[in-house]
């Protein structure tokens, strides 16, 4: 019987590119920005590297169909490297290929690497896919803050909560990560903005305003994992372990069945049950040091809060207001920024989030560096749209041999 990967991954290097407009860097550049950072964390030679995996969401507007491109750019030892795409999960999904890699003993050490480049695509949002003969929700009419925007109203319907509470809410939810993204020298936007600001901006889809929504931007992130032995070998001495890897993907049961209402994500409380069984835990909100979400929209962040069981079924209005997922609140959120300032390069994020919380269990996050010693992140991707969606939930901690 499966009895989870707990303790027996060890990140042993990090990396992440600053995000933003970046316009004379190539997919390559980015990603061996990224990748020299965690190589030179890690301690080790690129020859030491068993094998590598690409998460990329949009192969023709950064790399092409193979991992080649990873190979080259990072001049790899002709080892396998694997391209992955899983939506806006992508990033954690090749986070997730190396871990299993290692955890089977299949590999000694393995790279993940999350890259994309939206901004040269002209596109305002998430460019149109045009290959493949499959349904692709990206090609759909309508749009995701329309999509996103249903999901506010519906929250209200379920729990019968006043709209205008809710964006004033959602509007703490933006002016905490731009808070947040001013102390971070990685994060795309970097100016603190005021609640006046997001509920006078102009309206995207009801009740989203221009504030409410993340933007698009280039990126990269890259980890190193390996065995807690072999990490120990190399000097290591706090070690970062991965306590839980799950995923969670919809089967068709949102749309074709009469058993959801359109307020939360069944994949993420799936992901999120199996996660914390994997890892040991019992009551996230009082096990979890910080987090790290998927707030493509500021409505998104405060649902995924009841989906992950921190807050109780309607009450993330009132805990986000409370502050308490606030920088120096009692279980911090996007303490680095989040989406809202980074931008969502799709196969970045999701290493780009457990990057951050990687630094913050290392106590090297710097003038955002959480004041109370973290000892347990998470981070989550959400990708899709409300009604049918891949989930991804990563938790790591500290580890004490």
């Amino acid at each position: 019987m499966a009895n989870g990967i707990r303790d027996r991954v060890a990140l042993v290097g990090m990396g992440c590119t600053r995000f933003g407009e970046r316009w004379s860097d190539d997919a390559d550049a980015l990603m061996v920005e990224a990748f020299d950072e965690a190589i030179a964390d890690a301690g080790v030679d690129v020859t030491d590297i068993d094998a590598a995996w690409l998460g990329v969401g949009f192969d023709t507007q950064n790399i092409g169909p193979s991992g080649i491109p990873l190979s080259m750019a990072l001049r790899l030892p002709n080892i396998a490297v694997t391209k992955v795409e899983n939506y806006c999960a992508s990033g954690t999904e090749s986070f997730r290929g190396a871990v299993y890699a290692v955890a089977s003993g299949a590999c000694d050490i393995a790279l993940a690497m999350g890259v994309e480049k939206l901004k040269d695509t002209g596109y305002g949002g998430l460019p149109v896919r045009t290959r493949g003969v499959s349904y692709d929700m990206f090609n759909v009419t309508g749009s995701a803050p329309g999509y996103f925007a249903q999901l506010a109203g519906a929250y209200c319907a379920r729990h019968d909560a006043d709209p205008s509470e809710l964006k004033r809410a959602m509007a703490h939810v933006s002016v905490k990560s731009h808070a947040n993204g001013a102390r971070n020298p990685k994060a795309h936007l970097r100016k603190p903005i005021t609640v006046e600001q997001v509920l006078n901006a102009p309206m995207i889809a009801e009740p989203l305003g221009l504030f409410d929504c993340c933007g698009v931007s280039d990126g990269a992130a890259c980890a190193i994992v390996t065995t807690p032995e072999i990490a120990r070998s190399l000097g290591k001495r706090d070690l970062v372990t991965v306590k839980a890897l799950q995923v969670s993907m919809s089967n068709g049961w949102e749309l074709q069945g009469s058993g959801w209402d359109g307020s939360y994500f069944h994949t993420t409380r799936v992901a999120a049950r199996k996660a914390y069984a994997e890892a040991g835990i019992e009551d996230p909100r009082r096990q979890l040091s910080l987090m790290e979400v998927h707030d493509c929209f500021s409505v998104t962040e405060l649902v995924t809060m009841e989906d992950l069981g921190v807050s109780p079924e309607g009450g993330a209005i009132r805990d986000v207001l409370d502050g308490f997922f606030d920088a120096e609140g009692s279980l911090p959120c996007q303490i680095d920024g989040g989406l809202k300032c980074f931008g969502h390069p799709i196969g970045a994020s999701g290493l780009r989030m457990i990057y951050e919380n990687y630094l913050q269990l290392l106590g090297r996050a710097g003038e955002r560096q959480r004041g109370v010693p973290p000892s347990l992140a998470l981070s989550h991707n959400l990708g899709g749209m409300p009604n049918q969606n891949v989930s991804a939930v990563a938790i790591v901690g500290l580890h004490k041999a």
